[in-house]
């Protein structure tokens, strides 16, 4: 019986998973918790329901746990989200407290599962603070920053490094991103499942259903921008970048698709703000998709002829990563690991400006052999480095060189 990760062997080739079964070997029964604060919504969520399975899968006894909060608890998180991205906002100490208070119940909740484990890994700001509850850990935990925290505000990194410093490892996803830790710091970028609904091959058929189904007009231009409705996807700047388009383009069209994960509280007004900016105009299509709605935005990905992520501050970007993937060159926001992605002038164009964005999308509408070439250029890229087996086989690596230490040999199975 095919296992699912010999699944991917038609794809990345089975040498690459022999050496995933190789480093997994030392590995064969430890226990590895994942934790969070979501299990919808975003690529951190994406990416744990892929890679929990697969670690499962290679004989790792592997749970994945969510953490519990309130809506101040996620207000709290958000604006520390913020501020680590680099706004500059206040934290009050009554924000403080309910997030310390928060990760506390959730440590009780978690006692025996955390304590017992061999690795444990915290994503991101929002369980930070969890470690301070576990004075009699007995295995490796690792603090996995999904975020781009290269320009952070210094006093609310300060606050989170008093947790994170006790940490075994930090994994970040680019060297920009690292920060001055008193540990072994590893850099991980993020991946795409490239047999998950949301990036499989679809028929042209099926595409042309789901697109037409939202009543837009697939006979006409498309530009695409998928991602969660928060201010740094800059949504807004993406329909000032669409009107300047359509002075050149006139029968262009604009789908901003996203949805609202469970830990972001800021998203209804960001929406309200993008429906003001869009003023009904009858060529802005606003998809407020549920977290589940993978296929749907397989299919718009692969009906659209420009695909934009116009982000001013970006983890990582799987959404650039997922376009990329269905061979489209992409737009992108001059920020973070969308830089690692768009090779400028190769798999798309960086860009800084709606004007700028502009006239990248008015170039390769107007140069469909280019668009083309670049699309090209771009599933290959990906394939080469950012598909699921590459992150499995980094953090194997990581568990690998954490269980063993110092130790000069390693036999891998």
């Amino acid at each position: 019986m095919t296992t699912i990760l010999e699944q991917y062997a038609d794809i990345v080739g089975w040498e690459v998973i022999d050496q995933l079964y190789q480093l997994a070997a030392p590995l064969k029964g430890i226990k590895v918790v994942h934790v969070n604060s979501t299990r919808k919504g975003g690529g951190v969520a994406e990416i744990l329901n892929k890679l929990v399975p697969l670690q499962k899968d290679l004989g790792i006894d592997v749970t994945w746990e969510v953490i519990k909060g309130n809506k101040d608890f996620f207000k709290c998180t958000k604006s520390i989200h913020n501020s680590l991205q680099g706004s500059n906002i206040e934290l009050p100490q009554s924000m403080m407290d309910t997030y310390e208070k928060t990760n506390e119940k959730n440590a009780e909740k978690l006692k025996k599962k955390l304590n017992d484990a061999d690795i444990v890994f915290i994503h991101d700001p929002q369980p930070a603070p969890l470690i301070k509850y576990f004075p009699e850990r007995k295995g490796k935990w690792i603090w996995r920053c999904h975020i781009d925290v290269s320009k952070p505000q210094r006093t609310v990194w300060k606050y989170i490094k008093n947790f994170v410093k006790d940490y075994d490892a930090s994994i970040f996803s680019l060297p920009a991103f690292a920060q001055p830790l008193p540990h072994p710091e590893y850099l991980i970028p993020p991946s795409i499942d490239p047999l998950s609904e949301k990036n499989m091959d679809l028929s042209r058929e099926e595409i042309e259903q789901t697109v037409q189904s939202f009543g837009i007009d697939i006979e006409r231009p498309i530009m695409l921008q998928v991602s969660r409705f928060d201010r740094f996807k800059d949504p807004v700047g993406v329909i000032q970048a669409f009107k300047l388009t359509k002075k050149f383009v006139p029968s262009i069209q604009l789908v901003l698709a996203g949805g609202e994960a469970t830990d972001d509280p800021e998203s209804n007004s960001v929406i309200e703000e993008v429906r003001l900016a869009a003023n009904s105009n009858p060529d802005i299509h606003i998809l407020l998709l549920p977290p589940d709605a993978h296929r749907t935005i397989n299919a718009l990905q692969r009906g659209a002829d420009i695909i934009i992520q116009k982000s001013t501050k970006e983890g990582f970007g799987l959404t650039v990563t997922e376009a990329l993937w269905k061979g489209k060159p992409v737009i992108g926001g001059d920020v973070g690991g969308i830089r690692i992605q768009v090779v400028n002038h190769h798999t798309g164009f960086l860009v800084k400006t709606p004007e700028g964005a502009a006239l990248r999308a008015r170039y390769l509408l107007f140069h469909r052999e280019r668009l083309n070439e670049m699309g090209k250029k771009a599933k290959i890229f990906v394939k080469e480095n950012f598909l699921l087996t590459r992150h499995l086989r980094e953090y194997l690596t990581v568990m690998v060189s954490l269980k063993y230490g110092v130790k000069e040999r390693i036999e891998l199975g």
